[in-house]
């Protein structure tokens, strides 16, 4: 591999030549080798785009940036956000809290590549300027908030909500194609009153849409924007109105609402609204997990378990046993539901580390908030492809199930009273016969009233 020399305040390193990088970057590469390939999440480089786009334009608005150098600044960031520089941003999540080398990472790779793009070769008179001209009226303190809130917004909007919708879509469907479909209840895992399968979809669809309620709530917070407090949320070496005009500009590019922090100490120094959005990715978690074991336990056997429902046969289950199939989306979905609350124990840990003017595990909060947007995401739409839109009655086994319960017997409760209604449930259980049996045998109900008062579909 061949190499050139470039230089920072520290001195000369050694850089691949057929990389943008410069200095600060390699730096990074050889300091930080930890949990390779851990790399910084596409979602915020290309969110850095955006920024650095965003400031040019702003700079420029504002007099201290010339068109020549806003233009190629603007045109590097548009081929990150094309893919086509993604094997130059190589650092890991594990470097510096405040994400400066990332930073800089995107700053030199701009730099270098705005060089080339102009004629000249990397290393001759810099035409544009990491630190002076691509980092203009901005500072890493400022900056990987910012890339942060873009990259979260961005992904909750494109990504979650999306999955959770057609997920909450789908149950919301079956739950009205199986509102008549009456089953028995249980509590504490044991036989309870009956109610329809589409009163109990309907719970989960509820818990989705508190879920997604809840979600979009924090989004206000979450559009709000660092950019602009540069080191400490003073907005030293800004112009007047940069950071309201720089986060216009990125409004626009992103077509989403994005503002400017009401305060900049805050979101340097504290990140409650990743916090906030991330707990009801937490909430949606708790949500997904019940759904997700409650189909998962409907579905077993399919002979000698609950067997209630049936969901799709996806792949064999066993490399052993013939002829074995296992709710395997039931599996994915609540190990991806486990993740995302082990993420959230990290993020939790993370945002208190904001000692003073700044957090220093920005990084680490914004890798885990973007592995968790994402598998929520992409996980309700593996759930809902290859399990919920093929979820049917096991019509005989509901039926076989109902008649079978002594929580039936609750019908009589107004009738007999409670403590007659027990002795009936009590003595079928001990004696292996049915309801109707024992009430009539012990002389608590005829026949005939038992057959009138004791209706499954009543008691839904």
């Amino acid at each position: 591999m061949n190499y050139r020399i470039e230089k920072d305040t520290m001195g000369e390193v050694q850089v691949p030549s057929e990389k943008y990088w410069a200095a600060q970057t390699e730096r990074s590469r050889n300091n930080f080798k930890i949990g390779e390939p851990a790399s910084m999440p596409k979602e915020i480089i290309e969110a850095f785009a955006y920024l650095k786009k965003g400031a040019a334009f702003a700079n420029c608005n504002l007099g201290v940036l010339s068109e020549e150098k806003r233009d190629a600044i603007a045109q590097v960031c548009e081929e990150i956000l094309e893919g086509k520089l993604e094997d130059n941003f190589p650092l890991v999540i594990w470097q510096t809290g405040s994400g400066t080398q990332s930073n800089m990472n995107v700053n030199e790779v701009i730099a270098n590549r705005a060089q080339v793009l102009s004629g000249r070769k990397i290393g001759e008179d810099p035409f544009i300027k990491a630190n002076d001209d691509v980092n203009k009226s901005q500072s890493s303190n400022d900056t990987f908030p910012t890339a942060m809130h873009i990259a979260a917004y961005k992904i909750i909007i494109e990504t979650t909500i999306p999955g959770i919708e057609q997920l909450r879509d789908t149950l919301q469907l079956k739950s009205e194609a199986f509102k008549e479909v009456v089953k028995i209840g249980r509590t504490h895992l044991m036989d309870a009153t009956p109610l329809t399968l589409g009163q109990e979809l309907s719970g989960y669809v509820s818990q989705l849409n508190h879920g997604l309620k809840a979600l979009k709530n924090t989004l206000d917070h979450l559009s709000e924007l660092a950019l602009g407090g540069t080191a400490v949320g003073t907005g030293l070496n800004t112009p007047k109105g940069y950071d309201i005009k720089v986060a216009e500009y990125i409004a626009d590019f992103t077509k989403l609402p994005f503002k400017t922090a009401e305060n900049k100490f805050e979101a340097l120094a504290a990140h409650d609204a990743m916090v906030e959005t991330h707990g009801a990715l937490k909430q949606l978690a708790v949500s997904l997990n019940k759904i997700a074991n409650d189909i998962r336990m409907m579905a077993s056997g399919p002979r000698s378990g609950i067997g209630e429902i049936l969901i799709p046969e996806n792949e064999p289950g066993s490399s052993i046993m013939p002829g074995k199939v296992n709710p395997t989306q039931c599996e994915a979905l609540t190990m991806v539901c486990a993740q995302v609350m082990g993420n959230d124990v990290a993020i939790t840990v993370g945002a208190t580390q904001g000692h003073y003017e700044l957090n220093v595990f920005k990084p680490m909060i914004a890798a885990n908030f973007l592995q968790s947007a994402r598998l929520i995401g992409d996980a309700c739409v593996s759930f809902n492809e290859h399990c919920a839109k093929g979820i049917e009655p096991n019509y005989n086994r509901i039926k076989e199930l109902v008649g079978n319960s002594l929580m039936l017997v609750t019908a009589l409760n107004t009738k007999i009273g409670y403590y007659k209604a027990a002795e009936i449930a009590q003595t079928a259980h001990k004696n292996g016969t049915t309801l109707k049996e024992e009430a009539v045998r012990l002389g608590y109900v005829s026949a005939e009233d038992f057959d009138a008062w004791v209706k499954p579909e009543d008691m839904v």
